[in-house]
């Protein structure tokens, strides 16, 4: 029997403290995302309409196991004013309108 070789990069060096900032994210998200559309079927589709994402995907969003990423952020935040003020609360910024 062959020996497996190849490269192992050990994970020393990595920031243990993000899964904690992930895990908020996701119900952050999660939470914007059930106030604004509900826990309907009605919710997941519409958040599907306003980013391409499957259905499967969007539940995993509602239900807080997963978060967006990328493009889907953007289009949730771009269709969302909850989702998009959620963002900005998690980044410690603060919206200029909302002050006038």
């Amino acid at each position: 029997m062959r020996t497996k070789t190849g490269t192992f990069v050990p994970k020393t060096g990595t920031n243990v403290h993000l899964e904690a900032d992930v895990a908020d994210y996701r119900t952050a998200i999660a939470a914007a995302l059930r106030d604004e559309l509900g826990l309907t079927h009605r919710a997941v589709k519409t958040a599907m309409r306003w980013t391409g994402a499957s259905e499967r995907t969007v539940k995993y969003w509602i239900a807080g196991e997963r978060g967006p990423s990328g493009e889907h952020l953007i289009a949730l935040a771009k269709n969302s004013d909850i989702v998009f003020h959620m963002v900005l609360m998690l980044a410690d910024r603060h919206d200029d309108a909302d002050a006038e």
